[in-house]
């Protein structure tokens, strides 16, 4: 399975905040999108980070409820890690879990194409094993 397939699946759509954003911007776009991060794109299809939720809890215990009025840049990953929509399911949830990472954006040439979340790795992979699953008894029941 291609990460294409996943994007064919779930949609293309990234919700996005300019760096300039408040953290309490962010948040309502979390809470509006019922997400967990979002791509900082100063146009929406360039990436310069990502904001999560969890950059924000780590931040708010730094910080206090001042961070909720700093800009998203100064709380978001800066060094983002991207797949491409030819790129394997298998690779991309290697990646994850090695390096801890939830969400990755999708590029196309350049281009912000959409994100996958570990979320939508594993059910990929639970798709896999059932489709499999429904092979093997669709050809032990043909079996003479």
């Amino acid at each position: 399975m291609r990460i294409r397939d996943i994007l064919r699946r779930k949609g293309d759509t990234v919700a996005t905040v300019p760096p300039d954003a408040t953290v309490r911007e962010l948040l309502a776009v979390l809470a509006e999108h019922n997400i967990g991060a979002a791509v900082v794109s100063p146009d929406g299809t360039a990436i310069a980070g990502i904001a999560s939720e969890r950059d924000v809890v780590r931040r708010l215990h730094e910080h206090g409820a001042d961070l909720l009025d700093r800009p998203v840049s100064s709380i978001m990953t800066g060094q983002v890690r991207t797949v491409g929509p030819d790129e394997a399911v298998e690779e991309l949830r290697r990646t994850m879990t090695e390096h801890r990472i939830r969400h990755v954006p999708v590029l196309d040439d350049g281009r912000l194409a959409g994100i996958v979340s570990i979320g939508d790795v594993v059910k990929s992979a639970i798709d896999e094993l059932e489709s499999e699953r429904e092979h093997l008894v669709g050809y032990i029941q043909r079996a003479p």
